[in-house]
């Protein structure tokens, strides 16, 4: 086999994959995967009525995720997940959902990308919102991407969030999405209270319904608003941003006023971000890859991913003596500081 034909061959095992997430994109987004494990086994026409969905386009889709090993056929027209159909689901253990949803999102961005490098255009967060059945999975998509690291490692290793349960404090979330970080703090640490922020309203109306279906609401709120404009009415033990300090980094004197103006004595600040390599070198590793091109979607939102080291600059230029944690084998930076006393 010559080069040009491993290249080939190399290029349609990308395609095919490719259109596997695309299909289980679907899937998830319209509760087929779910629908069908609760039935067990179904034709088309009982997995549409299940799923509430047209059955036009369930039986072309179920044709499709046959064809691309989602679902088996058991008997005929009766189709069955596959044991990676089942991993698609939402609520699985170790849900595949996540690259389901980050193939059609990064998809979105390629296109928009394209669009605009004529112009040189940064449409800003809005873009995020541009594809309505893209938006709701965002959260959920970070949550199960995110969500075990968090509990098994970060929380663990970083002292703020024990030492603000013990004085029963108040941590506030910046652009808290669907709350899961909050949530999952309020879970471990039953004496602390949260506050989150978040801009869009389907984030605010998902987190809300978790934090009551968790029984979470007497210590977790979250608030539509824009950053820009954060106020509370008492000095906070915790300052959180999940992934989202590089969303505001051009107006990240913003951040340091909102530090000094309502941190509170001996309190904590903790951003947590992607690590953006010193040396691009680092990005040709396979597991460095998808960050290079998530810097390509920001850059459309107007934002790029930072290093550590910028982050810490911030926490210094406000007072606090920074930290960096690296986890997940260097890709996932936690950047704490304390006020002091």
């Amino acid at each position: 086999m010559g080069e040009t034909d491993t290249i080939r061959r190399d290029v349609l095992a990308s395609m095919e994959g490719a259109a596997r997430l695309n299909l289980a994109f679907i899937g998830v987004t319209n509760g087929l995967f779910e629908a069908l494990a609760i039935l067990r086994q179904a034709t088309a026409e009982a997995l549409a009525r299940q799923a509430g969905r047209d059955l036009g386009y369930v039986q072309r889709w179920c044709d499709a995720a046959f064809a691309f090993g989602l679902l088996r056929e058991v008997a005929h027209d009766v189709f069955a997940l596959t044991p990676v159909g089942d991993a698609f689901r939402p609520s699985a253990s170790g849900t595949l959902m996540p690259f389901a949803v980050g193939a059609v999102l990064g998809a979105h961005f390629a296109e928009r990308a394209s669009g605009l490098m004529p112009s040189g255009e940064r449409p800003g967060e809005a873009v995020l919102a541009e594809r309505e059945t893209l938006l709701p999975w965002f959260g959920p998509m970070l949550e199960a991407q995110f969500g075990r690291l968090f509990e098994a490692q970060i929380l663990p290793a970083v002292p703020a969030f024990a030492e603000v349960d013990a004085r029963g404090g108040v941590a506030v979330d910046l652009g808290c999405g669907n709350g899961w970080y909050l949530r999952r703090l309020a879970a471990r640490y039953p004496r602390l209270r949260g506050i989150g922020l978040d801009s869009f309203a389907p984030n605010i109306a998902d987190a809300r319904a978790r934090i009551d279906a968790e029984g979470l609401g007497g210590r977790v709120e979250v608030r539509q608003g824009d950053l820009h404009e954060f106020t509370v009415d008492e000095p906070v033990d915790l300052i959180a941003m999940n992934r989202a300090l590089h969303h505001v980094w051009d107006d990240k004197d913003n951040v340091l006023r909102i530090l000094r103006e309502h941190l509170a004595p001996g309190g904590w600040a903790v951003f947590w971000e992607p690590a953006w390599p010193r040396e691009r070198a680092a990005l040709a590793h396979p597991s460095m890859r998808p960050l290079a091109f998530q810097n390509l979607a920001e850059h459309v939102q107007g934002n790029r991913f930072l290093r550590p080291d910028e982050i810490a600059d911030v926490l210094a230029q406000a007072g606090l003596e920074p930290k960096v944690q690296l986890f997940a084998d260097g890709r996932e930076a936690v950047v704490s500081g304390r006020r002091p006393a």
